[in-house]
């Protein structure tokens, strides 16, 4: 049997307690209310990575970041732009296809959202030194950018073994 970090060994456990705080912890609904806000979780997902982004985005961009497929994406943002939080824009670099950006009303939405949810973090984080916290959202930005790279490995791996 190998032998594992006491650090590593430490990061499972924690993680499921992240996951389940922020799924079963009901976070998305606290938020939501609380902003007044009454989109699905995906929808509000999109807003948010549109408002994180600052730019707008192809339709295949939102699925990567939403970790889902394109679909998936295209009937929430028909039903957003049908409500005029989101519209098509050309892209620049090929006249043929469309961006998604954030309208006016959009941009209001998202950010009464993420003010709850800034105020959340900024009051559970409140006695952290400005250093920690900075160092937190660097390595934990480092954490999920590797391990979705060692996934993708893994999963892109087992499917090619599958098809040989």
């Amino acid at each position: 049997m190998r032998e594992r970090s006491e650090a590593i060994t430490g990061l499972l456990p924690r993680m499921a307690q992240l996951s389940a705080l922020l799924n079963r912890g009901q976070l998305f609904e606290h938020a939501a209310t609380a902003a007044g806000v009454t989109l699905e979780r995906p929808s509000m997902t999109i807003l948010v990575i549109l408002d994180t982004a600052e730019r707008p985005l192809r339709v295949g961009e939102i699925a990567t970041r939403m970790q889902v497929v394109g679909p998936h994406v295209t009937r929430h943002l028909n039903t957003l732009e049908k409500q005029g939080i989101v519209k098509r824009v050309p892209d620049p670099d090929d006249q043929r296809a469309r961006l998604i950006a954030l309208t006016p009303s959009g941009q209001r939405l998202v950010d009464r959202y993420t003010a709850v949810i800034d105020s959340w973090f900024t009051a559970a984080l409140a006695k952290w030194p400005d250093r920690d916290r900075t160092e937190f959202v660097r390595l934990l930005g480092r954490m999920v950018e590797d391990l979705t790279a060692q996934l993708n490995t893994v999963i892109d791996s087992g499917t090619a073994d599958r098809t040989h």
